[in-house]
């Protein structure tokens, strides 16, 4: 029966001459040359007769079922005639100078789609570079050249690469959602390289660029693309509203209220009830939040104007944006609140980028969830030494969709 099972396992050139069982379990299979197979240079690929040495290697087999599975085979290293070279013989099974097989590899590149590659090494028995080397070496090939054609808009945005304030840029094809490049660093020297990358034709087709409100970025494109109008982005404006005025004025009226520690333990602890969205919020956290609003003043005012700042996204038309951005404005500079003034003043220098979302319907809100998979990648990895291979997987987890 066993017999029979080796007799069907082909190894181009090879056969099996004899099996053994090893202490471990495993199975080593022994083969020797195929008398009929004429052997290829390895260097030019021509059919070669003049045998120069023989050696033998061990090579790693996929599994069969639950066995490892080795393979001693004899590698005849030919005297070309053809091209002169003394080099090992060709095989389409094996690449030269390696000790696994290709099946066994293209099962690797299978479980690292979907696995961490320690549960990998665990299920395999391969070490640990082993494995990220085969799945760095598919990641080159699938995604290590640079690719924009016909690339019309862009999002731009960071990610936070390690611990200590290190960040990365990732750049996608807001059309086919697709990761076009990532790089370390968040500033204008280290999203140059993306620019230079697309070159001077691919610049001049860029129409429009989302990003959020990250002056390095905004001067970069504007540098190289001179045609492209920059969007900015909804949802880091009104997460920065949150931190800077929401979080803000809550504290504030905390600290008012250090005589009534009833009352100043609910403000404390509303923190979230006002930051999320009300969509978001369970019907119980619902009359919560109206409750708090009602009580205070303060509160309630700057929650309405962070509802209303979202609609000038939202506009269908740059006139209209314009006239909800003028009434935001002055609600925010009558409501008398040192925050809210601060956050609106600043925010009137981005106004054209705000603006162009009307004609540019463009968000990061594609990038938070680029950021999230980058998150979960990271997780499953316990984290990356090797930042190159980051972003090839953080590429590989976005091919875009297909014309």
């Amino acid at each position: 029966m066993r017999d029979a099972m080796l007799d069907m396992v082909f190894w181009e050139g090879h056969v099996v001459d004899s099996y053994e069982e090893r202490a471990d379990g495993s199975l080593l299979l022994h083969l020797c040359e195929e008398p009929s197979y004429r052997p290829r240079c390895g260097r030019c690929g021509s059919d070669c007769v003049l045998l120069h040495e023989r050696r033998r290697r061990l090579v790693r087999e996929r599994d069969w079922f639950d066995r490892r599975v080795w393979l001693d085979v004899p590698i005849r290293r030919l005297d070309c005639y053809h091209c002169g070279a003394r080099a090992a013989e060709r095989l389409s099974w094996l690449d030269a100078g390696e000790r696994i097989t290709h099946r066994l590899r293209a099962w690797v590149e299978a479980l690292v789609k979907i696995l961490p590659i320690a549960h990998v090494a665990q299920l395999t028995g391969l070490h640990w570079h082993t494995i990220k080397r085969i799945d760095q070496r598919r990641l080159q090939a699938q995604h290590g050249a640079f690719e924009a054609q016909g690339v019309r808009r862009l999002v731009m945005d960071e990610f936070a690469l390690h611990k200590g304030h290190r960040y990365a840029t990732v750049i996608m094809d807001a059309e086919r959602m697709r990761v076009l490049w990532v790089g370390e660093g968040n500033s204008r020297a280290a999203v140059r390289p993306f620019f230079q990358l697309l070159g001077k034709q691919g610049c001049q087709r860029i129409e429009a660029v989302a990003m959020d409100m990250n002056t390095a970025f905004d001067l970069e494109v504007r540098a190289h693309c001179p045609s492209a109008e920059v969007v900015y982005d909804l949802f880091h404006a009104v997460a920065r509203f949150g931190r800077d005025v929401v979080d803000r004025v809550r504290v504030d009226q905390a600290n008012a209220l250090r005589s009534a520690p009833a009352q100043r333990k609910v403000i404390k602890r509303s923190r979230w009830l006002l930051l999320r969205n009300r969509d978001n919020l369970g019907s119980e956290q619902a009359v919560k939040l109206d409750e708090l609003l009602a009580a205070n003043a303060p509160l309630a005012t700057v929650y309405l104007l962070k509802t209303a700042i979202k609609e000038i996204w939202f506009a269908p038309t740059v006139r209209e944006g314009a006239r909800r951005w003028k009434d935001w404005y002055r609600m925010a500079i009558d409501s008398g609140i040192a925050p809210a003034i601060a956050f609106a003043k600043r925010l009137r220098k981005y106004l054209r980028g705000i603006l162009a979302s009307a004609i540019f319907p463009l968000n990061t809100s594609v990038l938070e969830g680029v950021n999230n998979r980058i998150k979960v990648i990271k997780r499953m990895a316990y984290g990356f030494r090797d930042s190159a291979y980051f972003f090839l997987k953080i590429k590989d987890a976005f091919p875009g969709k297909a014309r």
